[in-house]
């Protein structure tokens, strides 16, 4: 499967004109697709699967920046906790342990992004507003000596109503500026929503960083 180039270069356009970060979401596309876009400056990459992560963290580039954008079970952390460069759907305190568990053992400081339930589908992962509020209000965060909590990430519903979404997107952004005034971190700068089919509105209502695969690699690839 040939990379999308002019679609590459146009988004990245716009991204970097409004200072957004763009993870090239590669799950189960192969080495060579990956590597094209690496060819063309890509860096950060988005994976769904340990497995599969940890396959390709082994034999691409080491200067790769690899996201993990999937649900993330707790007794896999283990195996990405080495090299992975972001967390981005940390959904629970059990999992903010065995992070800071496992990068303690590492010697690493893990960067993470903590998961908001914006969407309407029950089946989506992640802290509901009050709950994020209460942990940060708790100060438990501060227990975690090598995590870094980043920001916040939200996936919106799988929906074309642009109502919705907005909705969804401005009540994560929302949160993420009350979360962020309460913290006064310096490093709480990451805002982590919009894909393909939403990223623009993602980005007019705050986001910066944004997930994309099919628009770069095209269809999925089925997994077998």
């Amino acid at each position: 499967m040939l990379i999308q180039k002019e679609a590459y270069h146009k988004i990245k356009r716009e991204l970097d004109a409004a200072k957004v970060d763009l993870v090239a979401v590669s799950k189960t596309k192969p080495n060579e697709d990956i590597l094209a876009l690496y060819a063309l400056g890509q860096r950060l990459f988005g994976e769904n699967y340990v497995q599969e992560l940890v396959d390709k963290e082994a034999s691409l580039p080491k200067d790769i920046q690899w996201h993990f954008i999937g649900h993330l079970q707790s007794n896999k952390v283990k195996y990405i906790a080495p090299f992975v460069h972001l967390i981005h759907g940390v959904d629970g305190e059990k999992l903010l342990k065995e992070i800071n568990k496992q990068a303690i053992k590492c010697n690493r400081v893990i960067s993470c992004l903590l998961q908001v339930h914006i969407a309407k589908e029950e089946t989506k992962f992640g802290f509901d507003a009050t709950e994020l509020i209460d942990l940060v209000d708790s100060g438990q965060l501060a227990n975690y000596s090598n995590v870094v909590v980043k920001g916040l990430m939200g996936m919106a519903s799988f929906t074309e109503d642009q109502v919705i979404l907005k909705n969804e997107f401005e009540a994560l952004a929302t949160t993420f500026n009350q979360v962020k005034n309460k913290l006064n971190n310096v490093h709480f700068d990451t805002l982590s929503m919009g894909m393909s089919s939403d990223y623009a509105l993602a980005i007019k209502e705050g986001s910066t960083m944004v997930r994309i695969g099919s628009l770069l690699f095209g269809a999925r690839n089925l997994v077998l």
